[in-house]
């Protein structure tokens, strides 16, 4: 450990740490911009300036501890360098911060009105770049904002290890570019409209989609696979919501960010997981029916119980996109009664990376760990004499239900075999409910809802409850 002396305050740290590290570690904040603590350090925006006693001036996320060190964070110098700084760094920025989409948490706007605050000192005009120009099929980049930081530069090098990204030029005419001829698809790129702290790189998904401070978030996971990263999903505050014409757009997913988990994906996501609007979204079926006829929801329970009284072998293929709350009713109810089968629920679709060593998993479902701790990992099959089968979930085959079986149906989303089931049964989807994934790796992680359910939609918790009759 190394003693070093922080606004007067002695403290420990460990050796290899820098001033930077030591400082946010010990609750002493240091803006920065080019810093990041997944990236290598860059050292170039020169705001993280601090005070070293016999040193003078000098940036902290590039200084190592050294033993007796005394810095001072916040003196009359280190506040003049800021101001200086940030006098450089908006010299050609447009502070357009009233249609900027990083408005509400863009470092540069919290850092200008708290170390500089004053109009700038430049008699010239502004040099401008390059609006809005096309990076990929998912980001843009309005280089009038850049101040050049190069966090998704050496995002591409060092975590997607694309290499998508350089820099062109010097000085006022640098450039974040691809490399020539190539676009920025790499399958995590839109990390980098996180990293950016300045809202030069934007979604196109999201632009000017919304203000983020008519938005909030909710912790989630993500069920695009095994990995189960832990997610924000973003959408209307509820005091937000207007009236429509139709008023589900009022329960829209906004936007998906990470949620930093280091235990599991750190401070990174797969674009796949910014896209579960895509996934949520989709057409919902939200009306119980026998055999394609619709019924009230108590009426298809009842149908469900009369079916599974009165059936002599029953095998039930369960979801691996269930929460580890949902396993556990089935198991409680129902499974005594069935044989139980763990399907897939979602399988590779074509030009969909199976799997890398940075975050994506081939299984893409998020619960399958949890549904086979429960159940087992027997593959799909019908024994003989099998006349009930119940389906909890999507991709099954339904040419592959036995001659003359019966079946029961909990489904989500508008499919042709919703009416040709016994009973469908209408259930929600993660974003309306409470629960948990175990991942890959034996992980369990909570996610929380965002929106109620519809009226005729039921949990599929409380239907194993019903239909085993214990409720």
């Amino acid at each position: 450990m190394t003693r070093i002396f922080l606004n007067g305050r002695e403290i420990e740290v460990a050796a290899d740490t820098t001033v930077l590290r030591a400082a946010l570690d010990n609750g002493v904040y240091v803006p920065y911009f080019c810093w990041h603590p997944r990236l290598s350090v860059a050292g170039n925006c020169r705001i993280c300036m601090v005070e070293v006693e016999g040193k003078g001036l000098d940036i902290a996320c590039n200084m190592p501890v050294s033993e007796g060190m005394k810095v001072l964070t916040d003196s009359d110098e280190v506040r003049a360098a800021r101001k200086a700084m940030m006098q450089f760094l908006t010299l050609n920025h447009p502070v357009d911060c009233g249609i900027c989409d990083k408005a509400g948490e863009c470092t540069l706007q919290d850092y200008h009105f708290a170390y500089n605050g004053a109009p700038s000192i430049s008699a010239e005009p502004k040099v401008r770049a390059t609006k809005f120009h096309d990076l990929g099929d998912r980001i843009l980049i309005d280089n009038e904002r850049c101040i050049v930081c190069s966090r998704c530069v050496r995002f591409t090098h060092e975590v997607s290890r694309s290499k998508a990204l350089g820099i062109q030029g010097r000085g006022d005419t640098s450039l974040v570019r691809c490399e020539e001829g190539r676009r920025f698809d790499d399958p995590y790129s839109d990390n980098v409209i996180d990293l950016c702290p300045v809202g030069a790189l934007l979604s196109r998904s999201f632009l000017y989609k919304a203000r983020v401070w008519f938005l909030e978030a909710t912790p989630s996971v993500c069920p695009g696979c095994a990995r189960g990263c832990a997610i924000r999903i973003w959408h209307l505050r509820a005091d937000r919501r207007l009236q429509r014409l139709d008023p589900r757009r009022n329960l829209e997913i906004a936007r998906v960010t990470p949620l930093d988990d280091p235990a599991v994906n750190g401070p990174w996501i797969c674009n796949k997981g910014r896209d579960l609007a895509a996934i949520f979204e989709r057409p919902r079926a939200d009306q119980a029916m026998l055999r394609g006829r619709p019924v009230p929801l108590a009426e298809a329970i009842s149908e469900a119980r009369r079916l599974v009284d009165g059936a002599k072998r029953r095998t039930a293929l369960v979801s691996s996109w269930g929460s580890d709350g949902e396993l556990a009713a089935f198991r409680d109810h129902l499974a005594a009664r069935f044989d139980v089968r763990v399907k897939p629920d979602h399988v590779p679709q074509p030009g969909e990376i199976v799997e890398d060593d940075i975050l994506i998993r081939a299984d893409k479902n998020p619960n399958t760990r949890g549904a086979r701790a429960l159940f087992g990992e027997r593959p799909v099959a019908f024994e003989p004499g099998t006349d009930l089968v119940l389906v909890w979930g999507e991709g099954f085959d339904y040419s592959r239900v036995p001659a003359g079986a019966k079946v029961v149906l909990l489904g989500s989303y508008l499919a042709p075999e919703n009416g040709a089931a016994d009973v469908f049964l209408p259930i929600s989807v993660q974003t309306e409910r409470d629960g948990s994934y175990t991942n890959s790796d034996g992980i369990a992680r909570r996610f929380e809802a965002c929106f109620p359910p519809g009226e005729t939609i039921a949990h599929a918790a409380d239907l194993f409850a019903a239909i085993g009759g214990r409720p």
